[in-house]
């Protein structure tokens, strides 16, 4: 059985709300500027808490309403399930992706980590 938090005023939160966690993995997801992506691990890294495992649950369960194409696997390999919706986004953003060799699963290409990896620079100088 989990634990529940309280504020800390003591009362119980609403059950609708994010937990803090939560808030914090999308707030990182919606400063990644159009055409960049950051890893689980990378958002885990920038948050100094979790590790990729807890960022991908978070991005499962409440990651539809930021830009979660941009939250990606460290290999480069588009979601699961996701696929064309993902390459709809990166071929409109501009994403540098890498064409799919000729073995490839359903002939989809990959992200290009090396160009499209966002290291948390310029834009995110208000983070603390």
């Amino acid at each position: 059985m989990s634990e529940v938090s309280l504020p800390d005023d003591g009362r119980a939160e609403p059950a609708d709300a994010l937990p803090e966690y939560a808030e914090r993995v999308l707030e990182v997801a919606e400063l990644i500027p159009p055409g960049r992506v950051m890893t689980y691990g990378d958002v885990a890294e920038w948050l100094a808490e979790g590790g990729p495992r807890q960022v991908g649950r978070v991005m499962s369960l409440y990651g539809g309403a930021v830009p979660w194409w941009r939250v990606v696997r460290a290999d480069g390999v588009l979601l699961p399930g996701h696929e064309l919706r993902a390459l709809t986004r990166y071929r409109t953003e501009g994403t540098p992706l890498r064409e799919a060799g000729r073995a490839a699963e359903g002939h989809l290409p990959r992200l290009d980590m090396r160009r499209a990896r966002w290291d948390g620079g310029e834009r995110a100088q208000g983070h603390t």
